[in-house]
């Protein structure tokens, strides 16, 4: 029984149905659960990687509407009827996205924590502008934190992704 002096928190556990990458999956879980977790814990996408747990280092940056969002810190119920791409929906080993193949052919990458965040914000900033010039790809990748300061290599890749192009924008790898 509740101590009568200390307010309880009602938490609703409720099912909700996720649109990932060109799938619908049903999961269980609070609204208010960050959506990071879901897609970790509840579907198996580790793309999206847990950094500062705050929204500002970028390593769990997924694609909502084609918009780079911090997965962190929007909560579940934000995420409901919208269309959600992770890493792991731009490509495969086998058959990698454009972003991620001159991400490879830059050689953009050492301990790979932060590439995640860097491949969804390029992604979404090219779907929106397939021609940026060095500045627009610094200022969009300013709040994604690389760790190991391999930014040079990653903005190369970011423009080398740019200058060979890529497939139209779609909700669907």
């Amino acid at each position: 029984m509740l101590d009568p002096g200390i307010s309880a928190q009602v938490r609703t556990v409720r099912r909700h149905n996720l649109h990932v990458n060109g799938g619908d999956y049903d999961v269980t879980a609070e609204e208010s659960v960050p959506l990071l977790y879901v897609l970790r814990n509840d579907l198996g996408l580790n793309g999206p990687k847990y950094g500062c747990g705050l929204g500002e280092c970028g390593a769990c940056t997924v694609l909502i509407d084609g918009v780079a969002v911090r997965s962190c810190v929007l909560p579940l119920r934000s995420a409901v009827g919208r269309v959600i791409v992770t890493l792991e929906g731009l490509g495969t080993a086998a058959r990698p996205h454009p972003i991620q193949q001159a991400f490879i052919d830059a050689q953009a990458a050492q301990c790979g924590y932060c590439l995640n965040g860097m491949i969804m914000t390029a992604k979404a900033l090219l779907d929106r502008q397939p021609n940026p010039d060095e500045a627009e790809v610094r200022r969009e990748l300013r709040f994604n934190l690389c760790r190991c300061g391999t930014h040079l290599e990653i903005i190369r890749a970011v423009l080398l992704a740019a200058q060979r192009g890529q497939p139209p924008a779609s909700g669907a790898p």
